[in-house]
């Protein structure tokens, strides 16, 4: 078995919490799963997993370790990517994460764009929280994020390659606008890993105001349950143009928004041709609503 496949083995085991997931992952046997893990502990003389009840989990070595195993799959994955987009662009592939709100909002219209242009170029495509986006691109899991801010452990060391304007505004009901009071309406949350809950909350503890509160698993769920009476949330405007224009909506006057919260696209260091076109076509389609950074080397700031 080869070191990325005993690598790939561990950060399987590592994400099922057993063996046997890991093996049906893979479609290997437990067996193999099993060796492949030993080889690497004996590779680097430290033990990596052990027995936990019937079962096994990774020791604090293992936990710190299995994270570089994830970084090295990924540099590698990107490194093949490169290869085969240097010597052709436009039969590539491109790795792509985005939170929910840009991956509903921002991505379809853009990829579609972008495909009917370079119908060549393979597309994968992860929409998740927050949370989860961020440490795919720094693990090289990812060639491209379409995200807000960076966080701060990142901000500085991977360039943003363009931006596009996104304001956020409080919304509910009309029955809700005729009496509003923010302390006492009902705020519908995001789920948490969600950057647009963490506004949220950092809101709330800036009016100082500790309303109702009802936590849904979507940004869809959130504006859907906004509409329905349940209560206010805040969102794009964007997301919910048609809603305002239809009345099914309204904004409301919440101190401390409108918020300009601008989505970004950031790539990796040395991005592969593939994602250049990508982020070429974002910028030179003005359409699109995305506005060109200067240059790789700038940062977020």
């Amino acid at each position: 078995m080869t070191t990325n496949a005993r690598l790939r083995a561990l950060v399987e085991l590592a994400d099922t919490g057993s063996v046997r997931g890991a093996a049906e992952r893979l479609v290997v046997t437990e067996s193999s799963i099993s060796s492949a893990v030993r080889a690497l502990s004996n590779d680097i003389g430290i033990v990596l997993v052990d027995r936990h009840g019937r079962g096994v989990r990774l020791t604090p070595a293992g936990i710190r370790y299995v994270e570089y195993a994830r970084r090295i799959l990924g540099l590698h994955d990107e490194a093949i990517r490169a290869a085969r987009g240097e010597a052709d662009p436009e039969n590539g592939s491109i790795r792509l994460a985005a939170v929910t709100s840009a991956g509903e909002l921002l991505i379809p219209a853009a990829l579609a764009s972008f495909r009917n242009e370079h119908p060549g170029v393979v597309l994968h495509l992860e929409v998740a929280a927050r949370s989860s986006i961020w440490p795919m691109l720094s693990r090289h899991e990812v060639d491209l994020v379409v995200a807000g801010r960076p966080p701060d452990d990142l901000r500085g060391e991977l360039p943003v390659r363009a931006i596009s304007p996104n304001t956020l505004i409080m919304v509910g009901p009309p029955a809700i606008a005729r009496n509003f009071e923010a302390a006492t309406a009902t705020w519908l949350l995001r789920e948490p890993g969600s950057g647009t809950r963490s506004t949220m909350m950092a809101l709330l503890d800036e009016l100082a105001i500790a309303p109702p509160q009802l936590v849904l698993g979507s940004h869809g769920a959130v504006v859907a349950a906004a509409a329905a009476g349940l209560g206010i949330t805040l969102v794009s405007r964007q997301a919910v143009r048609r809603e305002l224009d239809g009345g099914t909506l309204v904004q409301l006057p919440v101190a401390g928004t409108p918020l300009n919260r601008p989505w970004y696209v950031v790539s990796q260091t040395i991005p592969t041709m593939s994602t250049e076109l990508l982020i070429s076509h974002l910028v030179s389609h003005h359409e699109l609503g995305w506005r060109a950074i200067s240059s790789v080397r700038n940062r977020a700031s």
